[in-house]
């Protein structure tokens, strides 16, 4: 702050030209809060995981030493990475081998960056939204963003010059197209429906009661097809083929150490708590009571109501670890493939009509759902069939 006194101060032309200091100052505040909440929730985040596995569901302690009830332990363990040695295999592509670990963390980061987890507050004067940024493309940016986290993967096990990460790296590939197309058609039907691609729009769309909400109103599907999709992307059991122990070691991360293998786990945690916050964003009101205007007056019960039904999805990807198996490869690909992409396509089609007015193509969307997955089916059998063959 007094680096930006002194030069408005001496009159710099990035002042002159008509940007106010307060603005920036405020968008500097903002960012610095923003990165902190989410460190410190990627931190509760592990703990939280680590700590409900053990007692709820697998009858031991587990951390318990660190600081009370073991809140600390993520940090220990940080430190403990941190002045770990840094190692690199010999055949290794030494400058894509070390950025490929901010590849995934710093996407996670900026996906956060546009979501609104409140209403409106005051800092220095200037009134601001509790939402870092809101571009009147923010759906699209979540979009690219969940992309772009894939490509640190895909890197890291290519560069690493190892067989085993190499194969993680090209099913972390393999799975984001699998799954990429029924996310972005989940996220198509909300956008039908709000009429804009801004997230606070989403958010403001949906102000009331739980019925006025997105699950309510385009239905059950999009919102269970988005969830299967971002557990997927986010290579997330049991869908965490990317990274199978029994198979691939490590997967795409067995080559690294110390503070890299530190930030993707820092990634894949802090994934888990932007995308279940984009998940409440789109389709359950963001901010918003489900009683209405009842409790929910006031700043700090927008907070309330926005981290309760985080939680709820937070808890869901811990109870879905310890509690399902994983599954096979070619489960995966028939899931994506032959289920959701047909039924998000038929589904939007649908919600189309049903917002249009036009109840009789209906049944048209729903057969044209139909043909489309027995064409996919058709499709990924022949594939498979010819595969079998030249492998025999």
């Amino acid at each position: 702050m007094t680096h930006l006194a002194s030069l408005l101060a001496a009159g710099d032309p990035l002042f002159k030209n008509g940007v106010d200091l307060g603005v920036v100052i405020v968008v500097i505040v903002k960012t610095v809060v923003t990165f902190a909440v989410l460190m410190v929730a990627v931190m509760f985040m592990v703990w939280f995981e680590r700590k409900v596995i053990a007692r709820a569901f697998q009858n031991r302690i587990g951390p318990n030493r660190a600081g009370p009830f073991g809140l600390l332990q993520t940090l220990a363990d940080g430190i403990k990475l941190f002045f770990k040695e840094d190692l690199a295999p010999d055949e290794a592509d030494l400058r894509i081998f070390r950025l490929a670990p901010y590849l995934s963390a710093v996407p996670a980061f900026l996906l956060f960056a546009v979501i609104p987890v409140g209403g409106s507050i005051s800092i220095f004067g200037q009134r601001t939204q509790l939402q870092l940024a809101d571009p009147p493309i923010g759906i699209l940016f979540v979009l690219v963003c969940s992309s772009v986290a894939v490509y640190g993967v895909m890197l890291a096990g290519w560069s690493s010059g190892s067989k085993y990460p190499l194969l993680g790296s090209v099913r972390a590939s393999a799975q984001m197209v699998s799954y990429e197309a029924a996310m972005g058609l989940s996220v198509a039907a909300v956008v039908l429906i709000t009429g804009s691609l801004s997230t606070r729009d989403i958010v403001t769309s949906q102000a009331g009661p739980i019925w006025q909400w997105n699950i309510a109103r385009l239905g059950v599907v999009p919102f269970v097809i988005f969830i299967i999709a971002v557990t997927a992307e986010l290579n997330r059991p049991p869908f965490d083929l990317v990274e199978a122990e029994q198979e691939l070691v490590g997967g795409f991360h067995t080559e690294y150490s110390s503070i890299r293998f530190a930030l993707f786990f820092l990634a894949e945690f802090m994934n888990t708590v932007t995308m279940s916050a984009v998940i409440v964003t789109l389709f359950l009101g963001g901010p918003s009571s489900p009683f209405g205007d009842m409790f929910n007056s006031g700043l700090a019960w927008n907070i309330f109501w926005f981290l309760a039904k985080l939680f709820i999805f937070l808890f869901t990807y811990v109870w879905l670890r310890a509690t399902l198996p994983r599954l096979r490869y070619d489960q995966l690909m028939d899931l994506g493939w032959k289920r959701l992409i047909p039924l998000s396509l038929a589904w939007l089609l649908i919600d189309g009509a049903i917002i249009l007015g036009r109840w009789k193509y209906i049944p048209f969307a729903a057969g044209l759902g139909l043909v489309f997955a027995a064409l996919l089916g058709r499709a990924m059998t022949v594939g498979r069939e010819n595969a079998e063959e030249v492998l025999n």
